[in-house]
């Protein structure tokens, strides 16, 4: 796919709907864009390869859109092999043409390739410009953001930010997207980037000096109007800050019963007034968007079975998952069901303590094996410090 984004810059990406399972763990029913572009100008700069899946597609769409000329620079900002996998292909193609990066990106790409960098490195640090001709690239070094090479292109002269991972989405770019960007960018950053949201601050604040007009991500679409708004994204989420109010119900239920008490509590948090109530069967539903919801709004409801005097292994694992993105600055509530030695709340409250800036909301409900209608005043009063 080749299109003009600017007079001399080109996106030379390539869509992957084949693929089901993005880092073999994010479900993407779309597919998946692995985006890069072609900076033409009195010497010309490719920005980023793409993953080894689609090295053919690529390398034909960069073909067409060199016309005859060959490239003299590839700029690598982020060696994960989504984005390098065709790096080899590429030098192989063009030999003469050099490498861009940072000390770190070539001490990486050493460890993914056997390739000889002798003399095909141009080394790059914080603030560092390379002039095209008329383009003029500066690089800003974004580490952690989330690989620890990382690095952000600025077009001093179009007024592009070539901007790595940051801003990306799930999905391919030919995908339909009834609820825009947000939605899948949103569950896109806070599984990818969201343990990183103090560098994510710091990078903000190096690129507030920069006018930016366009986003060039390396996932997702060309970014072109109301850019602000995308910033302001990536502050709120950045800063851990719920996005909106409301619930958000994360069940893990192991033979229909505990999910039954979370449909119920729903009801009685919708009939209270609460602004927004989302379900997550967390056995069944995707992972990813429940960790999504969970930052995007300002409380969250754990309720699950008990199980082997633990609690239910997908209420464990999405615990420790908000543990491991940071999770923090939200209100969470705890109901717990056991037949006989109800363990889940226990089990939970431990790693709930780990996260910072949380407040634990009383009471913790327990149900003993399904709900009953004396269970319905506790959770009530539960609903009551909630709403």
């Amino acid at each position: 796919m080749n299109f003009n984004i600017t007079d001399s810059v080109v996106y030379i990406g390539v869509d992957d709907p084949t693929l089901d399972l993005f880092e073999s763990q994010y479900v993407v029913p779309e597919g998946m864009a692995y985006n890069s572009y072609l900076i033409k100008d009195e010497k010309i700069a490719v920005m980023d390869s793409v993953d080894s899946r689609t090295t053919y597609e690529w390398l034909s769409n960069l073909e067409t859109a060199l016309d005859g000329k060959k490239p003299d620079y590839l700029v690598v900002q982020h060696v994960e092999p989504d984005h390098s996998g065709s790096l080899k292909a590429v030098c192989d193609k063009y030999p003469e043409m050099k490498l861009v990066g940072n000390a770190k990106t070539f001490t990486m790409l050493g460890q993914f390739f056997d390739i000889d960098l002798t003399d095909k490195t141009v080394t790059v640090k914080e603030g560092s410009e390379l002039l095209l001709g008329k383009h003029k690239l500066k690089f800003f070094t974004a580490a952690m953001v989330h690989w620890p090479e990382v690095m952000m292109t600025y077009d001093e002269t179009d007024k592009i930010l070539f901007a790595a991972d940051a801003f990306g989405k799930f999905g391919t770019l030919n995908a339909e997207d009834d609820e825009g960007w947000a939605c899948e960018a949103r569950r896109y950053y806070f599984n990818i980037v969201g343990k990183y949201g103090a560098q994510v601050q710091a990078v903000l604040k190096k690129l507030s000096s920069c006018e930016i007009k366009i986003i060039c991500s390396l996932h997702g679409p060309v970014l072109n109007e109301n850019i602000q708004y995308y910033i302001d994204k990536y502050n709120t989420w950045s800063k851990y800050e719920p996005e909106d109010k409301g619930i958000t119900i994360a069940c893990a239920s192991i033979h229909g019963n505990t999910a039954a008490a979370a449909k119920k509590f729903k009801e009685i948090l919708e009939e209270k007034g609460a602004e927004k109530v989302t379900f997550f069967d967390l056995a069944r539903d995707d992972m990813a968007e429940a960790i999504e919801d969970a930052f995007r709004y300002d409380r969250l409801v754990l309720m699950a079975a008990s199980y082997d005097a633990g609690v239910f292994p997908p209420m464990l694992a999405f615990v420790n998952k908000l543990v491991a993105k940071g999770y923090k600055n939200r209100k969470i509530a705890i109901v717990e069901n056991g037949s006989w030695a109800p363990s889940a709340a226990r089990t939970i409250k431990p790693i709930v303590e780990q996260l910072k800036d949380i407040t634990l909301v009383e009471p913790v409900v327990t149900i003993k094996s399904s709900l009953k209608d004396t269970d319905i005043p506790n959770l009530e009063k539960l609903a009551d410090a909630l709403v």
